[in-house]
């Protein structure tokens, strides 16, 4: 109501369930627990507007939107329309990255009346903005297959994370960092199954049966007709008898 807008269906049916969500889990090292996975969601209450408001209290102090890179514009091939700290887009805080950043729910087209549609974007610390998902629900499900990882937010900029958070990646999630390497070669990470070598079996070899040569045509009518000689002598004989 403060600011004229109303929050996606999948988000609000989130804050219906829970009001913010976090989970932080840690590796051991030398015996010595360490936190390393953070997942947040504000709440409700942490849920602050970003951009127009100075963060200091001289009237003539900078804003963010004093601060926008207009040459930085949008439009550059299938690139989606970047947010805007001014009163054109209405950006909201859901996750302080722990200081790497921030991650926003942001409505883009705020005039003359605010949009119902949002999208989930990444500022980084320069101030420069990345595209993460159209959704809340897709963003929910980026963040749990990334466990929360440090940084994991700048797998999806152009100059990717640092070499120490790329050592976690490399431990914890392999396949998310290799991305290059998983769209080049799309057949490197699966397992292939060649069923006639799992499925080895024995043939058996067929028992041939011995055919016996087949008999030239004259010994036939040989074989014939010494048979029907016998059988007339044999007559013969038994009538003389």
């Amino acid at each position: 109501q403060k600011n004229s807008c109303v929050l996606p269906e999948d988000l609000k049916n989130f804050y219906l369930m829970t009001d913010g969500f976090q989970m932080t889990w840690s590796v051991k090292t030398d015996d010595t627990p360490m936190p390393l996975g953070s997942m947040v969601i504000n709440s409700v209450s942490k849920l602050c507007r970003l951009g127009g408001s100075s963060m200091y209290t001289l009237p003539s102090a900078p804003t963010l939107a004093d601060l926008e890179d207009d040459t930085d514009e949008e439009g550059n091939g299938d690139k989606p329309e970047k947010p805007h700290f001014d009163s054109r887009s209405l950006i909201f805080e859901l996750d302080p990255c722990n200081g790497n950043g921030k991650v926003c729910l942001v409505y883009k087209h705020a005039e003359p009346v605010v949009s119902p549609d949002t999208e989930i974007w990444f500022l980084d610390r320069a101030l420069y903005w990345h595209f993460l998902t159209k959704t809340f629900t897709a963003y929910y499900r980026l963040l749990i297959t990334h466990l929360g990882l440090p940084q994991w937010q700048y797998a999806f900029t152009s100059y990717g994370v640092s070499p120490q958070a790329k050592q976690w990646f490399n431990m914890y999630k392999p396949i998310t960092i290799n991305t290059a390497l998983l769209s080049e070669e799309a057949d490197s990470f699966v397992n292939k199954l060649d069923p006639n070598k799992v499925f080895k079996s024995k043939n058996k070899t067929p028992v041939l049966k011995k055919k016996l040569p087949p008999q030239p045509p004259g010994s036939q009518k040989s074989h014939t007709s010494m048979t029907s000689a016998k059988t007339s002598s044999l007559a013969g004989n038994s009538s003389r008898k």
